[in-house]
């Protein structure tokens, strides 16, 4: 297999969005570590949010937090260990 010359490949930045709750320790925790190595987010309060509680419940076919979409890939209810592994994983970078 050869690649045509001048070929040149993109990292698409996709919408990174937190689903949390405000006294969730774990999604503090996660909001911490996203901001610290830069990434840039949305986060949605699915306790304040009823309309965001049943979205995330649809995406992610669960109702924990903290739940994270990058894309169409979802992670939730983790620790920033695993966070730390999915976004490796997936090469989504800030």
């Amino acid at each position: 297999m050869t690649r045509s010359k001048g070929t040149v490949y993109y990292r698409v930045s996709m919408e990174l969005r937190l689903y949390s709750r405000e006294w969730c320790s774990w999604c503090i925790d996660a909001k911490d570590y996203l901001s610290e190595k830069g990434y840039r987010f949305d986060v949605v309060d699915v306790g304040k949010d009823r309309h965001a509680y049943e979205e995330m419940k649809k995406l992610s076919e669960q109702t924990y937090v903290p739940t994270f979409v990058a894309g169409a890939r979802v992670l939730a209810n983790f620790d920033t260990d695993q966070l730390r592994k999915f976004l490796n994983e997936h090469q989504i970078d800030p």
